[in-house]
């Protein structure tokens, strides 16, 4: 069977040509010619059959041929908020598995103990996108900006919130033991501290923010690896 090649058209409702960027791969790697067929991916929950009606050396335009609205694999928002690694690379990879996972948010926490500061959200989106159309999701992944703890704490959110800790002398519970009880909302927020954990000070407020104190198991995990354990739980809990 011949494989399928997807490519994100965000503006598909607006331009039926591939973005600059997708159409030097259409074109220039995979070599598509007018007639050939090619899947769409607009990142809002729809697929799209095409077939393509002219190329250049760095254009590709197309015609829709059908159009296939997906259904979302798990219920309410998935958001994630981790304090980045002082490797971006950790970073990087961790967005790819987590999006391969399912997440539809993701924030950057400028954390007390933080080593990073800053992050690049261009090159973070691109990985994102790339992870989306690897794993066939149909909705993109919201990629925010580093912003500090104790802003991100502070601000309104609906469903349910975690903080994710190792401090033994602040009660916590399982975070899929938590998951798993009975809840009037869908979504689930939780958040993951930098190498080194969040202060014992950042716990304690969060917890004042109506954050819940739990742990991700009997192992100490890697700040990326908590990540992926925690996005893992909440879908299977959402799916």
């Amino acid at each position: 069977m011949k494989e399928e090649h997807f490519f994100y058209t965000p503006n598909l409702a607006v331009s039926q040509e591939l973005p600059d960027e997708e159409a030097v791969h259409a074109v220039r790697v995979l070599r598509l010619h007018e007639g050939d067929e090619l899947m769409l991916m607009d990142g809002q929950g729809s697929f799209y059959r095409a077939e393509v009606t002219a190329v250049s050396q760095k254009r590709c335009q197309f015609s829709v041929l059908e159009t296939m609205p997906q259904s979302r694999p798990w219920t309410g928002h998935i958001h994630l908020a981790i304090a980045p690694t002082k490797m971006m690379e950790r970073m990087e990879w961790m967005t790819e598995k987590a999006v391969e996972i399912g997440v539809d948010e993701i924030s950057f926490l400028n954390c007390q103990f933080s080593e990073r500061k800053v992050i690049k959200v261009p090159r973070i989106e691109k990985i994102a996108i790339s992870a989306m159309k690897q794993s066939r999701k149909a909705w993109t992944t919201t990629v925010n900006d580093m912003e500090s703890f104790q802003h991100f704490i502070a601000q309104e959110r609906q469903g349910r919130k975690y903080i994710a800790h190792c401090y033994d002398e602040i009660a916590r519970t399982y975070l899929y033991d938590e998951l798993r009880q009975p809840a009037t909302a869908d979504d689930v927020t939780v958040l993951i501290g930098p190498e080194g954990d969040f202060s014992i000070s950042e716990v304690r407020a969060a917890i004042a923010h109506g954050f819940v104190s739990v742990h991700l198991g009997k192992s100490r995990l890697r700040t990326e690896t908590a990540g992926l354990a925690a996005v893992m739980m909440m879908h299977l809990y959402k799916s």
